[in-house]
């Protein structure tokens, strides 16, 4: 199952639904009125569905009366971004062993996390902007983990239970304000620098979270190739951390740390600049791509 928002005929964001149950290339408008006597708000807010859902509303779904009604062509849906209600992102530092090698960095001995505010979020396609007084700005392609139900002081055993599911996140960020701040905060929460997926892919159609090669391309060219085998603390790891340091609730986003190739690793620096096209991919989740434009306003 594969969940996307996207603009309905009025104008209005609404929430789609793709499976193989489904005819090919078709998507369930969860928000059509033939479907709210069964989902109510979770027909049109993504958070609200990712909370509600059960494989016994997945079947209440294929045998609801009149859902040919709700049925749209895949081609005639224009994406949005895949989660615009989610509640706060929550990123993990220095958690590939290939990028902590590439920079000779000691491993860390438990997770490096941070926040990233929800309204750094922008759609697939849209520009990411480049703050106006910074001139290192790198790339990050990391395997996004979408939050479904509640987690607080979990242990690892039982944080899947607690995975919706699955996306692509970049975590543009400006290095020389990391740098001169000695935190995150600034240099991660720069206005449209959090482009994510029109996709959320429900964890039961990936085997192994922990088995999927992940790529940037900057311009065409291949600036990072690796695997999430490579996570230093994996997805369990993380959300039992996190979850005992902050809730973690319906709709959050766990961005699971960028692998080697970034942006100073590179001889010269491939720092993002006016006119670059960004593409993370990672198969069996999607593409995300997106382009690279001059703030216009006046920034931090």
């Amino acid at each position: 199952m594969r969940l996307i928002t996207f603009t309905n005929r009025s104008g209005s964001p609404a929430l789609g639904l793709s499976d193989g149950w489904l005819p090919k290339d078709a998507i369930l408008d969860l928000s059509h009125p033939a479907l709210a006597p069964l989902l109510g708000p979770a027909g049109t807010s993504l958070r609200a569905f990712v909370q509600a859902y059960t494989p016994a509303l997945a079947d209440a779904l294929r045998a609801i009366d009149g859902k040919e009604n709700a049925l749209l062509d895949r081609s005639t849906v224009t994406g949005r971004l895949a989660n615009p209600d989610t509640g706060k992102i929550i990123g993990a530092a220095f958690n590939y062993t290939d990028a902590l090698d590439e920079k000779r960095q000691p491993y860390p001995s438990e997770p490096v996390i941070f926040i990233k505010s929800a309204h750094t979020l922008i759609r697939d396609g849209d520009p990411i902007l480049l703050p106006r007084t910074a001139t290192e700005i790198t790339y990050e392609a990391e395997l996004a983990v979408v939050i479904g139900k509640q987690a607080l002081n979990i242990t690892a055993e039982q944080a899947m239970d607690h995975v919706f599911g699955y996306g692509l996140f970049n975590d543009v960020s400006v290095s020389e304000f990391v740098r001169a701040d000695k935190n995150f905060v600034r240099g991660k929460n720069q206005a449209a620098s959090g482009p994510f997926g029109a996709t959320i892919v429900h964890k039961d159609e990936v085997a192994d979270p922990h088995a999927l090669d992940i790529s940037l391309d900057l311009n065409g060219e291949t600036l990072q190739r690796s695997s999430t085998s490579l996570m230093l603390f994996r997805i369990p790891e993380l959300i039992s951390y996190m979850s005992s340091k902050m809730p973690l609730d319906p709709g959050d986003i766990i961005a699971t740390g960028t692998p080697a190739g970034v942006a100073a690793s590179h001889q010269p620096a491939k720092w993002l600049k006016h006119g670059d096209q960004v593409v993370v991919r990672i198969p069996g989740i999607g593409q995300l791509a997106n382009p690279v434009a001059k703030c216009t306003t006046v920034t931090p």
